[in-house]
């Protein structure tokens, strides 16, 4: 892993993701990747119960790894990974709730089985469970993003915003800044289209 995806969910991760493949040549871990990997959830739930998980075998292939779950377990896969760079994508609170509360919150509230102890364990042990309370959130982002940066040390660590584009990754990464727009995906709409779909 090269670069370790701090932010939480709906903070330009799925714009990262797609960034990060360009700039890497390889897949970038997503939230959308636990969809295609069902046999991820129950060690997603174990890394949120504290029990040990084999990293490697989980990223095998993965250069990158942004969005939920995988940044409720930054300070662990950065000690892993201590190379990899830090990239901690972030958001305006009132913006990010905005996002949040019409897109993933939704989908986690309707989730069943073996998805729901994950995202209850997940949320309950690095966020709040209370998704409907918009105070109980903000406390929870401002929580995380501290967090982080009580975790890992400044010098691993590059902030972000989806306004930032390709320049600080390149340059962090030491790679050539590509010569076409920065990747703007996963709007609200099209979020809403692919689960509604």
């Amino acid at each position: 892993m090269r670069v370790i995806g701090a932010g939480v969910g709906r903070t330009g991760t799925m714009s990262l993701k797609a960034a990060l493949e360009k700039l890497l040549g390889q897949p970038c871990y997503h939230m959308m990747e636990v969809f295609q990997h069902p046999e991820h959830v129950p060690l997603w739930k174990d890394v949120f119960t504290g029990k040990d998980v084999d990293w490697d075998a989980m990223f095998e292939g993965y250069a990158a790894g942004v969005d939920w779950p995988l940044c409720s377990a930054a300070p662990a896969l950065a000690r892993h990974y201590p190379d990899a760079l830090v990239l901690l994508s972030t958001r305006d609170f009132e913006s990010w709730w905005k996002s949040a509360s019409n897109t993933i919150f939704p989908s986690s509230r309707n989730a069943e089985g073996e998805w729901r102890e994950m995202a209850d364990a997940m949320f309950s042990s690095t966020f709040t469970l209370e998704l409907d309370d918009k105070e109980a959130c903000r406390q929870a982002f401002e929580k995380h993003y501290e967090w982080i940066k009580a975790e890992i040390p400044a010098e691993r660590i590059l902030e972000w915003t989806a306004g930032d584009g390709w320049e600080p990754i390149c340059q962090a990464l030491g790679v050539p800044v590509p010569d076409e727009p920065f990747p703007h995906t996963n709007t609200t709409e099209e979020f809403n289209k692919r689960r509604d779909g």
